[in-house]
């Protein structure tokens, strides 16, 4: 038997799901032929099969994770076309061994009866309260807990997009300073049909001209900050699998017809969970458009290694007072988060009011 092995499926990645087989034991399979489609971070590939063949085995299921270099198929032994994937001579792995249940922890104070009460409805005593004489758990107690775990949903493992943002933000947590400065853009006069998203990210070149420092990525262990000449904007698109945010390459060299050509292949890509992965790296800086679903200022998650993203609140009409009468105005609310290792407050201040300055044009 060959075996053949998950394959690089390069930027770093480590591991991937396995979302669907597209052949079963006893197939025939040509060069190329999809054989599986995996979820990485943020995209779903089908890899293809190295070489001509018949499947003995598959050695993983819909579900699993598996690391790059473990087993996906065995194959039978026979000639094969070399098409430069990797391919190892692998031993099938061992079942895990099966592990006997852990004895009830010795510091719970519990009655047998009790004790096999838990047992019997599935329920961890060292997480009862106990509610009996001297701290002891009652059979009453276990109970409780029981209805409270069928009450609850069983636990999820995240997987795909959600666990990617989950490490995400755990990175950020970690290694990021953050700062946020907040303000209002007053857009009464925006034309009738202005196109929210194409200003805010005209807002954002503006802000950049204006403060490149938040146009940059930081190495916090070198203590490095990179400017970026090039701005290449990450969108937070939410969707129901999690959070997605794609690049628009070089926004600031693009007219507003062809962002907006941009952004819908974005939508049509994330729907179909096409979206290469090289387009869901590099971003130099991000905007977040919450305000779309409600909110009004918000302290923001920056993604390292960069330096800044900018959120937009949602628009409402709010009382202003112009030329010394009080009026109703459509304000947009703004909330710049930024690293502040790598940017002052006063490069922070300047981007937001070279931001609320383009906003506030009329075209």
């Amino acid at each position: 038997m060959s075996v053949f092995v998950l394959p690089d499926l390069g930027e770093g990645l480590q591991e991937a799901e396995l979302v669907a087989w597209h052949v079963g034991e006893g197939d025939h399979v040509v060069a190329d032929q999809p054989l599986v489609s995996v979820e990485t971070e943020k995209a779903v590939v089908e890899v293809p099969s190295p070489r001509d063949g018949k499947i003995a085995r598959l050695c993983a299921m819909p579900g699993d994770r598996i690391k790059v270099g473990g087993a996906l198929v065995e194959f039978e032994e026979g000639p094969r076309a070399d098409s430069g994937t990797i391919v190892g001579e692998l031993t099938a792995p061992s079942p895990p061994p099966i592990r006997p249940a852990p004895p009830p922890p010795a510091g719970v104070r519990a009655a047998p009866a009790v004790r096999a009460l838990a047992q019997r409805l599935g329920v961890d005593l060292a997480s009862v309260t106990a509610s009996g004489p001297g701290g002891a758990v009652t059979s009453a107690d276990v109970e409780r807990a029981a209805r409270a775990q069928t009450q609850a949903e069983p636990p999820e493992l995240l997987s795909g997009v959600r666990r990617a943002m989950a490490s995400n933000m755990a990175r950020s947590h970690a290694e990021i300073v953050p700062a946020t400065v907040s303000d209002e853009a007053d857009i009464e006069a925006w034309p009738a049909g202005s196109d929210i998203t194409i200003r805010l990210v005209r807002a954002v070149v503006a802000g950049v001209a204006a403060s490149p420092g938040l146009n940059a990525w930081y190495d916090g262990r070198a203590m490095e900050r990179r400017l970026l000449k090039q701005i290449d904007l990450g969108l937070a698109v939410d969707t129901e699998d999690g959070l997605f945010v794609p690049v628009l390459r070089n926004v600031a060299a693009r007219d507003a017809a062809d962002l907006r050509r941009g952004i819908e292949a974005m939508k049509k890509d994330l729907r179909a969970r096409t979206v290469p992965l090289a387009e869901l790296r590099g971003q130099s800086i991000t905007l977040s458009n919450f305000g779309m679903f409600a909110g009004r200022f918000a302290a923001l998650v920056i993604v390292p290694p960069q330096v800044a993203i900018l959120g937009a609140g949602r628009i409402a009409r709010r009382a202003v007072v112009a030329d010394g009468t009080l009026v109703a105005h459509r304000i947009l609310p703004l909330s710049l988060t930024f690293d502040h290792r790598a940017a002052t407050g006063g490069e922070a201040a300047r981007f937001l009011k070279a931001a609320i300055e383009e906003l506030q044009q009329t075209e």
